[in-house]
């Protein structure tokens, strides 16, 4: 059916009067009550339509009732009483006033009028009937109380006329939606009881009115508060909000930024999170909080764009005396409430001058400070003021913002512990690993080791170890697992490589004694149960710098990737070999001839698993990586890493070991082969002379034909033949080596007083730098090494 408006507008005076107190509107109403015409009175003091004398100032306030003297156009007097409200600007109109007096209606309708009977007047709901017209008929107490107006003043007004706000409009619009349609109708509105500042939530249940003979003859309306059931729901929203959006992640940054969110602007409209800087406390928070206190911004937020209520910005600090609201809450243990009306901030911003002007300028009035406690400590304090909102913080705005703070502060202590735990992982990682690589003749190598962007620390290893003879080995591993756990099991094999490897082990000989260590640490460790000792992958390398040749041997671990001068890269094939800790199966080497410039990669799967992508095309951003020309390994390391790795951290640890072979002239390597005649030694050690002469190392002769009769004679007494003598020398270093076939190695011992033998290798010993012996395929080789210039002292 159509629409029908039934608003009378002459049942009820009604005029406007602007702020400066002119008449701006002027109804048909207004003129039957007083008989001056709208051209009359419109643009002219309100003031001259007052019977009394003066010119009384506008009221104040949202709302003003009483009974004022007004003059008729025929020049008397009229007592009428007036409801008036103030509507503040909007929608680009200056605020005025709405002064509004009913004409009719105000007598009590009769006894067996419907409308009188349509509810029960005493029923503690608040109740109101409305007639064909929309004018009010008739209100039982409790709506009285909710308007703030006796009924007698208001009957026979619209709805508009008594709320004369917003929302007062709508409402009435639902109220002609069932008087013209005969349905009922469920509204949910904020409205404003009498002269409260607080808009409360009603219910409001619109049921037609009809007669005997069924037709609609008004409206019934019945309110109910529902404010308390709202905010409860509201405030049972906030926390289940807070729950999901607090604690996503373990930084604790990131958290105490979530909790500021959260509280903006439900609870707030500006936040500040600031927390304990544990950097000063030994990283821990202390036991008990004593002021002053130095806090260190974590987070802030506001409902204005910038946060510009902010006087300093996360991750700066400050301190704050006793007198602060912060540092009273901390060493309180509990929530402060503190509001600019009542003077508890007055010190705090006198002292501090810039708070106190950010204060006045966005008009901050309530302030609460809730301490930030998890398990028992105090990790900081959450500050929530208002300015926008004008209502201050109540009982139940306390409970809240506790209950979201304290579900914060174990995600924040959670961040916090995993944060110490990291770091402590990362110190004893750091520790483990080698602090600088060591500058060798063989090759030149940069490295880089990235934990874990959420996994934390695990147990990738990387490491260069000087061997005898110029050679160099190259290993690179990865322990099963994260954590410090992993990172300690991470430290005892490479120990056991570097130890292994200094008995000069063939790499394929040396994985079989790692894999040993690994089963004893997995059966140490209860097996399965223990993340980290399960299991380990390794690659382990040697590279010598006079044949040119590397000998590579790997446990499970990716293939290395080779780049030879003028070449593409591609990757080294050689046997996979079992992962350490599996135990049984052998493991194989491949010897692969290295021309001088050859560029090797090693690294862990880390590296080519950090996205979602196949291992090949992992690889062959590893190739474009390494293919592009420049002279600095550094370089190439970290536009490896740029290449392959996601900007937010790679999900495994990675350690990436990059180097680059150079070969020893063939200048810098003379070689005898040793007659099996004792009697030859002495011409030996005179073509050795004479070699170190050609070399310029004439300061290390006499040295070096010490070594080199004593090595000689025990390999033609003791060792088996053909024996050979091997010089190598570089800038710093200068290296004996005897070879024969025996695979017997000799033993360094204290000769008794009576022996006539024994001292050999003692006074070799004392007068290298370093001396040992390996064992090769054809038999052993006794070296040792002679310093060419002392260090300075």
């Amino acid at each position: 059916m159509s629409r029908v408006f039934p608003f009378d507008d002459a049942a009820t005076a009604r005029a406007v009067i602007d702020d400066e107190g002119t008449l701006t509107e002027w109804n048909e109403g207004a003129r039957r009550l007083l008989g001056h015409p709208a051209d009359a009175v419109l643009g002219r003091p309100a003031a001259e339509l007052l019977a009394g004398a003066g010119t009384p100032a506008l009221p104040t306030g949202s709302r003003w009732q009483g009974t004022v003297g007004l003059r008729h156009r025929d020049g008397r007097a009229l007592s009428v009483w007036l409801l008036a409200h103030h509507r503040p600007p909007h929608d680009g109109h200056p605020g005025d006033w709405l002064v509004v007096t009913p004409l009719d209606g105000a007598e009590a309708p009769a006894t067996l009028d419907p409308l009188a009977e349509a509810g029960l007047i005493q029923s503690p709901c608040a109740i109101a009937v409305y007639d064909d017209r929309l004018r009010l008929r008739r209100m039982n107490e409790a709506m009285a109380a909710v308007v703030g107006l006796p009924e007698e003043r208001v009957r026979g007004l619209r709805l508009t006329e008594i709320g004369g706000r917003a929302q007062s409009e709508e409402l009435e619009q639902d109220l002609l939606r069932v008087l013209t349609s005969g349905r009922p109708l469920d509204v949910q509105t904020p409205l404003r009881a009498g002269d409260e500042d607080r808009a409360h939530a009603w219910l409001a249940r619109l049921v037609p009115v009809r007669d005997a003979a069924g037709r609609v003859r008004g409206v019934c309306m019945s309110a109910h508060d529902v404010t308390d059931s709202r905010r409860a729901r509201q405030r049972l929203q906030l926390v289940n909000e807070a729950s999901v959006r607090i604690g996503t992640t373990l930084d604790v940054t990131r958290t105490a930024q979530e909790l500021a969110d959260v509280c903006v602007p439900a609870l707030a409209d500006f936040v500040t999170i600031d927390l304990l800087d544990p950097q000063e406390y030994g990283g821990e928070p202390p036991a008990r909080v004593t002021a002053p206190v130095r806090l260190r911004r974590a987070a802030h937020q506001s409902v204005l764009r910038g946060v510009p209520e902010a006087v300093i910005s996360p991750g700066r600090t400050e301190e704050y005396p006793h007198f602060s609201p912060q540092a009273d809450s901390m060493t309180a243990g509990r929530t402060l409430v503190t509001s600019l009306a009542t003077g508890d901030m007055d010190q705090w911003l006198s002292w501090h001058g810039e708070r106190g002007e950010r204060v006045r300028e966005f008009g901050i009035h309530s302030s609460m400070s809730v301490p930030v406690q998890a398990r028992g400590l105090t990790l900081g304090v959450a500050v929530l003021t208002r300015h926008r909102r004008r209502d201050a913080f109540t009982a139940d705005d306390v409970l809240l913002a506790e209950e979201i703070t304290t579900r914060a502060a174990v995600c924040i202590d959670n961040a916090r512990r995993y944060s110490r735990e990291r770091e402590t992982a990362l110190a004893l990682q750091r520790s483990l690993l080698p602090r600088s690589l060591p500058r060798t003749a063989a090759l030149e190598a940069s490295s880089r080791y990235l934990p874990a962007a959420r996994a934390g620390v695990g147990g990738d290893w990387f490491d260069v170890i000087p061997l005898s003879g110029m050679r160099v080995a190259m290993v690179v591993g990865d322990v099963v697992g994260h954590g410090i756990q992993a990172s300690a099991t991470m430290g005892r094999l490479r120990t056991a490589v570097r130890t292994l490897a200094d008995i000069d082990l063939a790499p394929d000989e040396l994985l079989t004694h790692l894999d040993d260590l690994v089963l004893r640490l997995s059966d140490e460790s209860g097996g399965e149960g223990s993340p980290g000792e399960v299991g380990a992958t390794c690659l382990y390398a040697v590279y010598d710098p006079v044949s040119r040749r590397c000998t590579v041997a790997r446990a499970g671990h990716p293939a290395p990737v080779l780049m030879r001068p003028g070449g593409r890269p591609c990757l080294l094939d050689l046997p996979a070999g079992p992962p350490l800790g599996v135990g049984g199966l052998p493991f194989e080497s491949a010897e692969v001839e290295l021309p001088e410039g050859t560029v090797l990669a090693l690294y862990t799967d880390g590296l080519v698993l950090a996205r979602d992508r196949d291992g090949d095309a992992s690889r062959e951003l590893l190739y474009q990586a390494l293919g592009q020309d420049t002279d600095s390994l550094d370089t190439t390391c970290d536009r490896v890493l740029h290449s392959l790795l996601p900007s937010g951290g790679a999900a495994d640890d990675v350690a990436l070991l990059v180097a680059r072979t150079q070969g020893l002239p063939a200048d810098q390597v003379a070689t005898w082969d040793i007659p099996a005649d004792p009697a030859l030694v002495a011409p030996i050690r005179k073509q050795v002379v004479e070699k170190l002469d050609d070399w310029s190392l004439s300061e290390a002769s006499f040295t070096t034909e010490l070594v080199v009769s004593e090595l000689v004679t025990n390999a033609i007494r003791y060792g088996s033949h053909p024996i050979r003598l091997r010089l190598i020398h570089d800038a710093t270093t200068l290296i004996c080596e005897v070879s024969d076939t025996s695979h017997t190695a000799p033993h360094l011992r204290r000769a008794k007083i009576f022996d006539e033998g024994g001292r050999g290798l003692l006074l070799v010993a004392q007068l290298t730098q370093r001396w040992g012996s390996r064992h090769t395929a054809e038999g052993k080789t006794i070296w040792a090494e002679l310093p060419l210039f002392e260090e300075d002292q």
